[in-house]
Protein backbone atom coordinates (compact mmCIF):
# COMPACT_ATOMS: atom_id res chain seq x y z
CA UNK A 1 0.00 0.00 0.00
CA UNK A 2 2.86 2.31 0.90
CA UNK A 3 4.52 1.69 -2.47
CA UNK A 4 1.26 2.48 -4.28
CA UNK A 5 0.97 5.80 -2.45
CA UNK A 6 4.58 6.61 -3.27
CA UNK A 7 3.98 5.81 -6.95
CA UNK A 8 0.86 7.97 -7.02
CA UNK A 9 2.77 10.84 -5.43
CA UNK A 10 5.54 10.55 -8.03
CA UNK A 11 2.99 10.60 -10.84
CA UNK A 12 1.26 13.63 -9.34
CA UNK A 13 4.52 15.55 -9.00
CA UNK A 14 5.54 14.56 -12.52
CA UNK A 15 2.19 15.72 -13.87
CA UNK A 16 2.45 19.08 -12.13
CA UNK A 17 6.00 19.59 -13.46
CA UNK A 18 4.98 18.55 -16.99
CA UNK A 19 1.95 20.88 -17.22
CA UNK A 20 3.86 24.15 -17.90
CA UNK A 21 5.90 22.43 -20.62
CA UNK A 22 2.76 21.09 -22.30
CA UNK A 23 1.13 24.51 -22.12
CA UNK A 24 4.14 26.14 -23.79
CA UNK A 25 4.22 23.49 -26.52
CA UNK A 26 0.48 23.89 -27.14
CA UNK A 27 0.89 27.67 -27.32
CA UNK A 28 3.69 27.32 -29.90
CA UNK A 29 1.66 24.86 -31.98
CA UNK A 30 -1.30 27.24 -32.02
CA UNK A 31 0.96 30.11 -33.04
CA UNK A 32 2.06 27.99 -36.03
CA UNK A 33 -1.61 27.13 -36.75
CA UNK A 34 -0.90 23.42 -36.25
CA UNK A 35 -3.43 23.13 -33.42
CA UNK A 36 -6.80 24.87 -33.38
CA UNK A 37 -7.44 27.69 -30.92
CA UNK A 38 -10.02 27.06 -28.19
CA UNK A 39 -13.34 28.71 -28.98
CA UNK A 40 -14.98 31.29 -26.72
CA UNK A 41 -18.73 31.23 -27.39
CA UNK A 42 -21.91 32.01 -25.54
CA UNK A 43 -23.69 29.17 -23.76
CA UNK A 44 -25.95 28.16 -26.65
CA UNK A 45 -23.18 28.27 -29.25
CA UNK A 46 -20.79 26.51 -26.88
CA UNK A 47 -23.10 23.52 -26.51
CA UNK A 48 -23.10 22.98 -30.27
CA UNK A 49 -19.39 23.60 -30.53
CA UNK A 50 -18.64 21.20 -27.69
CA UNK A 51 -20.55 18.50 -29.53
CA UNK A 52 -18.62 19.10 -32.73
CA UNK A 53 -15.30 19.27 -30.89
CA UNK A 54 -16.06 16.05 -29.04
CA UNK A 55 -16.99 14.31 -32.27
CA UNK A 56 -14.14 15.58 -34.44
CA UNK A 57 -11.42 16.78 -32.07
CA UNK A 58 -8.33 17.94 -33.97
CA UNK A 59 -9.90 17.01 -37.31
CA UNK A 60 -12.11 20.08 -37.37
CA UNK A 61 -10.34 21.53 -40.42
CA UNK A 62 -10.73 18.34 -42.46
CA UNK A 63 -14.37 17.90 -41.49
CA UNK A 64 -15.06 21.55 -42.36
CA UNK A 65 -13.79 20.90 -45.90
CA UNK A 66 -16.10 17.89 -46.23
CA UNK A 67 -19.08 19.92 -45.05
CA UNK A 68 -18.15 22.66 -47.52
CA UNK A 69 -18.13 20.11 -50.33
CA UNK A 70 -21.57 18.94 -49.24
CA UNK A 71 -22.75 22.57 -49.22
CA UNK A 72 -21.54 22.88 -52.82
CA UNK A 73 -23.57 19.82 -53.80
CA UNK A 74 -26.67 21.42 -52.29
CA UNK A 75 -25.80 24.65 -54.11
CA UNK A 76 -25.96 22.80 -57.45
CA UNK A 77 -29.40 21.58 -56.38
CA UNK A 78 -30.42 25.14 -55.44
CA UNK A 79 -31.35 23.84 -52.01
CA UNK A 80 -30.59 27.01 -50.10
CA UNK A 81 -31.71 25.87 -46.65
CA UNK A 82 -29.28 22.95 -46.86
CA UNK A 83 -26.49 25.22 -48.12
CA UNK A 84 -27.04 27.44 -45.11
CA UNK A 85 -27.15 24.45 -42.77
CA UNK A 86 -23.85 22.98 -43.96
CA UNK A 87 -22.09 26.33 -43.88
CA UNK A 88 -23.27 26.72 -40.28
CA UNK A 89 -21.38 23.52 -39.51
CA UNK A 90 -18.35 24.77 -41.45
CA UNK A 91 -18.19 28.12 -39.66
CA UNK A 92 -18.71 26.49 -36.27
CA UNK A 93 -15.82 24.15 -36.95
CA UNK A 94 -13.50 26.86 -38.33
CA UNK A 95 -14.79 30.20 -37.04
CA UNK A 96 -11.45 31.97 -37.52
CA UNK A 97 -11.27 31.22 -41.23
CA UNK A 98 -12.60 34.39 -42.90
CA UNK A 99 -13.10 32.67 -46.25
CA UNK A 100 -15.83 30.43 -44.87
CA UNK A 101 -17.83 33.36 -43.48
CA UNK A 102 -17.40 35.24 -46.75
CA UNK A 103 -18.57 32.33 -48.90
CA UNK A 104 -21.50 31.49 -46.63
CA UNK A 105 -22.67 35.10 -46.80
CA UNK A 106 -22.21 35.26 -50.57
CA UNK A 107 -24.34 32.16 -51.12
CA UNK A 108 -27.20 33.62 -49.08
CA UNK A 109 -27.11 37.32 -49.99
CA UNK A 110 -26.31 36.92 -53.67
CA UNK A 111 -27.02 33.42 -54.99
CA UNK A 112 -30.10 32.54 -52.94
CA UNK A 113 -31.49 36.10 -52.90
CA UNK A 114 -31.15 36.44 -56.68
CA UNK A 115 -32.63 32.99 -57.26
CA UNK A 116 -35.86 33.95 -55.50
CA UNK A 117 -35.94 37.48 -56.88
CA UNK A 118 -36.06 36.16 -60.44
CA UNK A 119 -38.19 33.07 -59.80
CA UNK A 120 -41.16 33.69 -62.09
CA UNK A 121 -43.17 30.91 -60.45
CA UNK A 122 -43.50 32.98 -57.27
CA UNK A 123 -45.71 35.99 -56.77
CA UNK A 124 -43.96 39.36 -56.82
CA UNK A 125 -44.53 40.13 -53.16
CA UNK A 126 -43.19 36.74 -52.08
CA UNK A 127 -40.15 37.13 -54.32
CA UNK A 128 -39.38 40.44 -52.65
CA UNK A 129 -39.83 38.97 -49.16
CA UNK A 130 -37.55 36.02 -49.85
CA UNK A 131 -34.97 38.28 -51.47
CA UNK A 132 -34.90 40.56 -48.41
CA UNK A 133 -34.78 37.58 -46.03
CA UNK A 134 -31.75 36.04 -47.74
CA UNK A 135 -29.96 39.38 -47.99
CA UNK A 136 -30.48 39.79 -44.25
CA UNK A 137 -29.19 36.27 -43.70
CA UNK A 138 -26.03 37.16 -45.60
CA UNK A 139 -25.56 40.26 -43.45
CA UNK A 140 -26.15 38.25 -40.28
CA UNK A 141 -23.50 35.72 -41.32
CA UNK A 142 -20.88 38.44 -41.80
CA UNK A 143 -21.84 39.94 -38.44
CA UNK A 144 -21.32 36.54 -36.83
CA UNK A 145 -17.94 36.21 -38.50
CA UNK A 146 -16.89 39.66 -37.34
CA UNK A 147 -17.49 38.60 -33.74
CA UNK A 148 -14.59 36.19 -34.17
CA UNK A 149 -12.55 38.32 -36.59
CA UNK A 150 -13.31 41.98 -35.73
CA UNK A 151 -10.05 43.18 -37.27
CA UNK A 152 -10.40 41.36 -40.60
CA UNK A 153 -10.42 44.00 -43.38
CA UNK A 154 -11.83 41.67 -46.03
CA UNK A 155 -14.91 40.75 -44.00
CA UNK A 156 -15.55 44.47 -43.40
CA UNK A 157 -15.10 45.13 -47.12
CA UNK A 158 -17.59 42.40 -48.00
CA UNK A 159 -20.03 43.92 -45.52
CA UNK A 160 -19.61 47.27 -47.27
CA UNK A 161 -20.19 45.63 -50.66
CA UNK A 162 -23.28 43.82 -49.40
CA UNK A 163 -24.91 46.94 -47.99
CA UNK A 164 -24.01 48.88 -51.13
CA UNK A 165 -25.25 46.29 -53.63
CA UNK A 166 -28.09 44.64 -51.74
CA UNK A 167 -29.57 46.37 -48.72
CA UNK A 168 -28.86 49.88 -50.09
CA UNK A 169 -28.07 50.99 -46.53
CA UNK A 170 -25.35 53.42 -47.52
CA UNK A 171 -24.60 54.58 -44.01
CA UNK A 172 -23.91 51.00 -42.97
CA UNK A 173 -21.92 50.51 -46.16
CA UNK A 174 -19.79 53.56 -45.40
CA UNK A 175 -19.16 52.40 -41.83
CA UNK A 176 -18.11 48.95 -43.07
CA UNK A 177 -15.76 50.28 -45.77
CA UNK A 178 -14.24 52.68 -43.25
CA UNK A 179 -13.69 49.85 -40.76
CA UNK A 180 -12.02 47.86 -43.51
CA UNK A 181 -9.65 50.71 -44.30
CA UNK A 182 -8.89 51.31 -40.61
CA UNK A 183 -7.91 47.66 -40.23
CA UNK A 184 -5.51 47.65 -43.17
CA UNK A 185 -7.94 47.19 -46.06
CA UNK A 186 -7.11 48.07 -49.66
CA UNK A 187 -6.87 51.78 -50.46
CA UNK A 188 -10.11 51.84 -52.43
CA UNK A 189 -12.08 51.07 -49.25
CA UNK A 190 -11.34 54.57 -47.96
CA UNK A 191 -12.65 56.12 -51.17
CA UNK A 192 -15.69 53.84 -51.23
CA UNK A 193 -16.48 54.82 -47.65
CA UNK A 194 -16.71 58.40 -48.87
CA UNK A 195 -18.88 57.36 -51.83
CA UNK A 196 -21.25 55.42 -49.58
CA UNK A 197 -21.56 58.21 -47.02
CA UNK A 198 -22.34 60.62 -49.86
CA UNK A 199 -25.39 58.53 -50.78
CA UNK A 200 -26.70 58.21 -47.21
CA UNK A 201 -29.70 60.24 -46.08
CA UNK A 202 -28.34 61.81 -42.89
CA UNK A 203 -26.17 64.94 -42.67
CA UNK A 204 -23.73 63.26 -40.25
CA UNK A 205 -22.82 60.75 -42.97
CA UNK A 206 -22.50 63.54 -45.52
CA UNK A 207 -19.98 65.30 -43.29
CA UNK A 208 -17.98 62.09 -42.94
CA UNK A 209 -18.04 61.55 -46.68
CA UNK A 210 -17.02 65.12 -47.41
CA UNK A 211 -14.07 64.93 -44.98
CA UNK A 212 -12.80 61.74 -46.63
CA UNK A 213 -13.25 62.81 -50.25
CA UNK A 214 -11.97 66.37 -49.79
CA UNK A 215 -8.83 65.07 -48.13
CA UNK A 216 -8.22 62.65 -51.00
CA UNK A 217 -8.87 65.43 -53.49
CA UNK A 218 -6.34 67.69 -51.74
CA UNK A 219 -3.84 64.81 -51.83
CA UNK A 220 -4.17 64.75 -55.65
CA UNK A 221 -5.97 61.40 -55.59
CA UNK A 222 -9.10 62.54 -57.41
CA UNK A 223 -10.97 60.19 -59.75
CA UNK A 224 -14.12 60.91 -61.79
CA UNK A 225 -16.18 59.12 -59.13
CA UNK A 226 -14.58 61.10 -56.33
CA UNK A 227 -15.30 64.40 -58.09
CA UNK A 228 -18.88 63.32 -58.83
CA UNK A 229 -19.68 62.58 -55.20
CA UNK A 230 -17.71 65.51 -53.86
CA UNK A 231 -19.77 67.85 -56.02
CA UNK A 232 -22.93 66.17 -54.71
CA UNK A 233 -21.81 66.67 -51.12
CA UNK A 234 -20.94 70.31 -51.73
CA UNK A 235 -24.56 70.88 -52.70
CA UNK A 236 -26.06 68.80 -49.88
CA UNK A 237 -23.91 70.50 -47.25
CA UNK A 238 -24.27 73.97 -48.78
CA UNK A 239 -20.53 74.47 -49.01
CA UNK A 240 -19.80 78.15 -49.90
CA UNK A 241 -19.00 78.65 -53.57
CA UNK A 242 -15.53 79.98 -52.77
CA UNK A 243 -14.65 76.72 -50.99
CA UNK A 244 -15.90 74.37 -53.68
CA UNK A 245 -13.56 72.48 -55.98
CA UNK A 246 -13.21 74.07 -59.44
CA UNK A 247 -13.76 70.83 -61.37
CA UNK A 248 -16.86 70.43 -63.52
CA UNK A 249 -19.07 67.43 -62.72
CA UNK A 250 -17.92 64.44 -64.80
CA UNK A 251 -20.16 63.15 -67.57
CA UNK A 252 -21.40 59.61 -67.11
CA UNK A 253 -20.90 57.15 -69.92
CA UNK A 254 -24.18 55.50 -68.94
CA UNK A 255 -27.34 57.13 -67.62
CA UNK A 256 -28.13 54.09 -65.49
CA UNK A 257 -27.69 55.07 -61.81
CA UNK A 258 -27.54 51.37 -60.90
CA UNK A 259 -24.18 51.19 -62.64
CA UNK A 260 -22.59 52.49 -59.43
CA UNK A 261 -20.13 55.30 -58.92
CA UNK A 262 -17.70 56.48 -61.52
CA UNK A 263 -14.26 55.13 -60.65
Amino acid sequence: MKRKLQAAAVLLVFGVLKLPLEQRVTHDLRAMHLVDEPLHLNAKENMGQMGLAAAFGGLRGVIAILFELRAHVEFTRVNWAEVDKYYKFVTQLQPRNARYWEEASWHMAYNAASYYLYDKELKGALRGQLYAAYVKRGIDILNEGLKYLPDNPRLWQKMGDLHWNRSKDFKASGDAYWNSFQHGGLNFTERFAGYAYAQATDPASWHKGYAILKRLYDEKKATPGLIEFLKMLEQNLHIPAAQRIPDAPPVRQTPDPKAGPLR
